[in-house]
């Protein structure tokens, strides 16, 4: 498994790391330790988790992927060969049982939200606490198009970045990163810690695959040029880019099947999309899934694919596609049906 650098920080992480949002939904806690186990085992290092797990959120299920998480690395007592990410999440109308319904990345939120998140993970420090998502209107979580609010009651970007600073100086939290965030958000936050001498973020996890490569129009040259790498979720677009939900199928106990909310990635064009990519997978004689998570590994401005499975089968072939070699041959083509189809699922 190849390490790559976190950023500024020093800290190394593996190139695949282990998503968990399905801990406490479709997967039990005797799952979770299989999958956490599995991964470790096989050269992940890196954990990513959040508050608001397991998905899709709820007051009965807040927080229990954070405490299934806790109860492994508890058991295992390998917490030391562990990079340990989670999330304080934004504003949300819908999060009533979050903080009395009003969640905001301001001191209070965030100090309270951390050592929350420490308690169910058993743990005194996280080596990435990010923001799950800004602390104000803009086009994130499929939304393609911007609709400014100058009169928007927002947490100020500053105010934000000096409550994490605390977290650090305090030895709570060893870096931070960005989460759904845009490229004017992603400057200021950089900006704001130069001027400041605060921690700078480190990374940005947004959704970036085969169906949505917008992160390439502005972030991703934010990534480069300031060390800021992107670790992306949904590589296989809530799985559609295995190919399972072709031909108007509906497999059994997936997430797309049960779940009417996760239908971002399952329009005409994102079908008819995936069906050239599955195509030329086989044709390249490659798993469907494999070749998409490779060809996120492959770009420039990656840190880590975060993989999300409901089932070991998945999780295996997830994990073996950081040995899978990408010719250039195959970037072409896999470039030249993106000419064709660009972006058909924001």
């Amino acid at each position: 498994m190849e390490m790559r650098k976190l950023g500024d920080s020093g800290i190394e992480v593996s190139s695949i790391c282990l998503g968990t949002m399905t801990f406490g939904e479709q997967n039990s806690l005797e799952d979770a330790f299989e999958q956490l186990d599995y991964a470790i085992e096989h050269g992940v290092n890196f954990v990513d988790t959040a508050e608001m797990y397991p998905v899709p959120p709820k007051k009965e299920t807040y927080s229990l992927t954070e405490e299934y998480i806790g109860k492994w690395l508890h058991s295992r007592g390998n917490r030391d060969r562990i990079v340990l990410a989670s999330k304080v999440v934004g504003p949300a109308a819908t999060f009533t049982y979050v903080r009395d319904g009003k969640p905001r990345l301001n001191r209070k939120n965030i100090e309270t939200a951390l050592d929350a998140s420490l308690k169910r993970l058993q743990t005194d420090y996280l080596d990435l606490y990010q923001l799950h998502w800004p602390d104000r209107s803009t086009n994130f979580f499929g939304r393609r198009s911007y609709e400014h609010d100058s009169s928007e009651d927002m947490t100020p970007i500053e105010e934000t970045l000096e409550v994490l600073n605390d977290c650090v100086a305090k030895g709570k939290v060893r870096t931070v990163g960005l989460s759904n965030e845009t490229p004017w958000g992603a400057m200021k936050f950089l900006q704001i810690a130069k001027e400041k001498s605060w921690p700078k973020v480190v990374s940005i996890q947004n959704p970036y695959n085969l169906l949505n490569r917008i992160y390439e129009i502005g972030l991703a040259e934010v990534s480069c040029r300031e060390n800021c790498g992107l670790l992306t979720y949904s590589p296989l677009a809530f799985g559609v880019l295995s190919g399972k939900y072709l031909g108007g199928k509906k497999p059994e106990g997936a997430r797309v099947t049960i779940w009417e909310r996760f239908s971002r990635y399952s329009n005409e064009n994102g079908f008819k999309a995936t069906e050239r990519y599955v195509e030329l997978a086989n044709f390249c004689k490659m798993d469907p899934s494999q070749m998409a998570i490779a060809f996120c590994l492959k770009q420039p401005f990656m840190t880590s694919v975060i993989i999300g499975a409901t089932t070991m089968e998945q999780l295996k072939v997830d994990i073996a596609s950081a040995e899978v070699n990408m010719s250039e041959d195959l970037m072409q083509s896999i470039n030249s049906i993106h000419q064709e189809i660009p972006n058909p699922c924001p």
